[in-house]
């Protein structure tokens, strides 16, 4: 059987799975699932059993995990199993924090393993499959935790990325965070990352690090997009790190503007890397003309992709979790926007065209193979 393409589009009211040729141009739509919640994070999880996880998210119907295979039944979309866990704070949490969603996914080091990233900003680890969720005390109570503030979207730890020496995590707004000791202690790294919001422009944390991206083969090699947007300075929305994230440098010259949320490592080549800058005033693109932007040599140039876009008068807006690349030999990119479309770049953006429209927000985008 020829390979499929299978796309996870988590919305703001509910998740749609997208299934069809990796080479064509129509996909099965499928949803919505979990209507009027918004799904922020799926995972594709193929250790086992490949499965696909989403968690999704209500303020009035709580917050709940679940898992469907992979591989669809023919002709119809994938059966969800809730997991029967959910990360909670204690009843007796000293800071009086509940959870409001579910903001990140990833997996642990063992097949039943997943951790699970959440408002306000929190990390859980389940070994049983998300049947059971426990808090990670040495990141959970921080000595720099009640110091946190909400950026616009929330108090949320949006980005987990585990390796093999390291463990990182980021908060907007509270920092990029890393443990080196298998998660005993996590200490605040974000030397080089600006918050010109701060009367400190270099604080030691506090930063709004919007999101943080790693090539598995290069764990030392870190991209962030950060919120940028300071009046006097142009250089300061897109950072490398080449130490495993202790200092970073600014790979912003040549974009066009200082804003921006997600950043996406391309799956078979480490240095190239792809931005969606935005306006900091609208958290559009720039002149209302969409552009993905793409580095091949880690950050030091960049060119435009917007072959097949829309040329004027498109005002998106793209989030940190709504674009990524599928893991198919000729990888295309993949975003989604807060105005319903879902957009293909094939070869690694080289030419756009519009999959599906007219969906809620569009809130976190994933696609793979199966």
């Amino acid at each position: 059987m020829a390979a499929r393409l299978l796309v996870t589009v988590g919305t703001k009211k509910g998740l749609f799975v997208l299934e069809g040729s990796k080479h064509g141009r129509r996909f099965d739509v499928h949803g919505p699932y979990f209507p009027g919640l918004s799904v922020n994070a799926t995972l594709f999880d193929r250790r086992g059993t490949p499965r696909i996880v989403a968690a999704a998210s209500s303020p009035w119907f709580g917050c709940g995990v679940h898992v469907a295979p992979m591989q669809l039944a023919k002709g119809g979309g994938p059966k969800w199993k809730a997991t029967g866990g959910v990360p909670a704070f204690a009843k007796d949490d000293a800071s009086a924090r509940t959870l409001k969603q579910i903001w990140s996914l990833a997996e642990g080091p063992g097949k039943r393993d997943w951790f699970c990233g959440v408002e306000p900003a929190a990390l859980f680890h389940s070994e049983d499959g998300g049947k059971g969720w426990q808090p990670v005390a040495s990141f959970n109570e921080h000595p720099h935790a009640k110091s946190w503030s909400p950026g616009a979207g929330g108090l949320c730890l949006h980005t987990i990325l585990p390796s093999k020496d390291a463990f990182h995590v980021a908060v907007s707004t509270g920092g990029h965070y890393c443990s080196r000791d298998g998660r005993a202690t996590f200490k605040p790294e974000n030397k080089g990352i600006d918050a010109h919001f701060n009367p400190d422009r270099n604080p030691e944390y506090g930063q709004c690090v919007h999101k943080i991206a790693a090539h598995p083969s290069r764990p030392e090699r870190l991209y962030a997009q950060n919120h940028g947007g300071a009046a006097d300075r142009q250089d300061l929305s897109v950072l490398r790190s080449d130490d495993g994230g202790r200092t970073w440098t600014s790979i912003a010259k040549g974009l066009p503007s200082d804003f921006g949320f997600p950043i996406v490592v391309h799956p078979d080549q480490p240095d190239t890397i792809y931005v969606v800058p935005l306006e900091t005033a609208t958290r559009t693109c720039p002149g209302g003309k969409p552009t993905v932007w793409r580095s091949e040599d880690a950050g030091e140039t960049w060119e435009p992709l917007r072959k097949g876009l829309p040329k004027k008068e498109a005002w998106y807006t793209v989030l940190r979790d709504a674009m990524s690349a599928d893991d198919a030999k000729e990888s295309s990119l993949w975003f989604g926007t807060t105005t319903g479309q879902l957009w293909r770049g094939r070869d690694g953006g080289d030419e756009w065209e519009q999959v599906v429209a007219n969906l809620p927000p569009i809130h976190s985008v994933r696609a793979a193979t199966v």
